[in-house]
């Protein structure tokens, strides 16, 4: 199999020629490897090659499956394989190595995909870009001076290059759905519970980060998604139980369902023109196809969402920064992680209790608020991403954040800039390009991205939707029909691909 009939095919597509014995699984892995070698020195988005280790794993019989023999990469942190190392891209964990797998990767083991190597991921996977001064920029398939966003954005340059069909993602504020955007992948956040997370930890940033997988196609998702859901002992949160199959929504026909859909950023700052086009596009369709669609925003407030997704953000980087001292055998420096980490970490160590537990009432008022637009409305249609994929370096501090995160060097000046309203500043800077994301993190809804818009530059932007907690049969329902119209940004669009 040459790498171009291998780009051809999906993870399921994959698995199907190997089952009817018309392709090797070692014809397969040695098709990702040389995709792999191709493309990954442009982008950088490999970082550790497991190759002997996958070409083991083939010598030994393989779980029976839907991915059985597929290569898949996985995600540089949380999804740890034992005796591997796994950095979260810092250059503070270069020695460290996983001492098991990870329950999602005892899951994916389970689905007979073969684990091929590691992705790039930004520093601890704080940023919506892939930038970690460690390992270096992620890049754009689509275009290389541009980043494929983040925390996931090294699976996202895999699969959109067609390194491999499928890999590992994970999502806390939008980590899935980002760099799904940015890359014309699809990319499905499911709801808060539904998929491993144990058993180093019972929740992740609270519970608002959850794994799955960023893919080019639906079915693909599904099927994994069928595959790896489970009810977990141990685990924090538990999703609504589903008993049906994700992989058999995506083939069964719509019904006649109600929309509600905004364009504009609940932070009040600006949308692109080409994230506006790309949804107004989208309703115009749902609505040719019987759908009742109705312009109407969220309840949620999007400035206290910000806030609040951030106030978890900086206490778990100052938990994290905390934790490194069992890795150091001292107390974390400044030295040791990149300044807007070590900045994050002491924003959250001036943090009281108090606003913490203030700032998960937000949560759960969100909560409440969506499950009652949710009886009115199936779906939320919004931009997944305010704008279209910023180039490399183009995120980097400016002057006087570089003087704010110098300030920060210490516990009292991480007070004093709480103080003088820098959360306020941070919210903006960083989240004014992806402001829409995080709802369904704080909320613990399933939410994806579509692949449904070129810019006139040629960068993809994606359309996002949400449904209530525990619907994620709506979404591939709806996904599967639509990546079946004329909106759908095929794979072999990207000129690298």
């Amino acid at each position: 199999m040459n790498v171009q009939e291998y780009k051809s095919y999906d993870g399921l597509g994959l698995a199907a020629l190997i089952e009817s014995r018309e392709v090797s699984a070692e014809e397969i892995l040695a098709a990702a490897i040389e995709s792999i070698e191709q493309h990954n020195p442009g982008l950088n988005a490999v970082i550790n090659k497991m190759y002997a280790q996958a070409e083991e794993t083939l010598k030994e019989p393989l779980p029976e499956g839907p991915f059985k023999g597929v290569p898949i990469l996985l995600k540089d942190i949380i999804q740890e394989i034992e005796g591997e190392k796994i950095s979260s891209g810092s250059k503070v964990f270069h020695n460290y190595r996983a001492k098991r797998d990870s329950n999602y990767v005892k899951s994916i083991r389970n689905t007979g995909a073969v684990i091929t190597g590691q992705t790039n991921v930004p520093e601890f996977a704080l940023l919506g870009i892939t930038e970690s001064v460690y390992h270096g920029p992620a890049r754009n398939p689509w275009n290389s001076g541009h980043t494929p966003g983040g925390s996931s954005g090294g699976s996202a340059s895999a699969v959109a290059s067609g390194m491999v069909p499928i890999a590992g993602a994970s999502d806390g504020g939008g980590s899935i759905r980002i760099p799904g955007s940015y890359t014309g992948l699809f990319g499905l956040k499911p709801t808060r519970g539904r998929t491993p997370a144990g058993p180093s930890l019972g929740r992740h940033w609270q519970g608002a980060s959850i794994d799955h997988i960023l893919s080019r196609s639906v079915r693909d998702s599904a099927a994994m998604l069928d595959a790896i859901h489970t009810h977990e002992k141990g685990a924090a949160f538990h999703a609504p139980p589903y008993h049906g199959s994700y992989l058999n929504e995506c083939k069964l026909k719509q019904e006649a369902y109600t929309f509600a859909y905004s364009t504009r950023s609940p932070m009040g700052t600006e949308v692109d023109s080409e994230a506006v086009k790309a949804v107004l596009k989208t309703v115009a369709w749902l609505e040719e196809q019987g759908h009742t669609v109705i312009e109407k925003a969220a309840p949620p407030d999007g400035n206290i969402i910000a806030k609040s997704y951030l106030t978890m953000c900086f206490g778990e980087v100052a938990a994290s920064l905390s934790s490194l001292e069992s890795v150091l055998g001292r107390k974390a420096k400044r030295s040791d992680v990149e300044p807007v980490t070590w900045m994050m970490g002491m924003l959250g160590r001036a943090l009281t209790a108090e606003e913490l537990i203030l700032s998960l009432r937000e949560w759960d008022k969100a909560s409440y608020e969506m499950e009652t637009f949710h009886e009115s409305y199936d779906f939320y249609l919004t931009p997944a991403t305010a704008c279209p994929a910023p180039k490399i370096g183009e995120l980097n501090p400016g002057k006087a954040e570089a003087m704010l995160i110098k300030l920060s060097g210490q516990l009292r000046a991480g007070k004093v800039l709480k103080k003088i309203g820098i959360v306020d500043q941070i919210a903006e800077n960083n989240l004014k390009r992806t402001p829409f994301t995080q709802l369904a993190n704080l909320t613990g809804q399933p939410a994806m991205t579509l692949p449904l818009h070129l810019t006139e530059d040629g960068l993809p932007l994606g359309v996002q939707v949400m449904a209530a907690r525990g619907r994620e049969d709506l979404l591939f329902r709806l996904a599967g029909q639509i990546e079946q119209s004329e909106l759908w940004i095929k794979a072999e669009t990207n000129p690298l691909y």
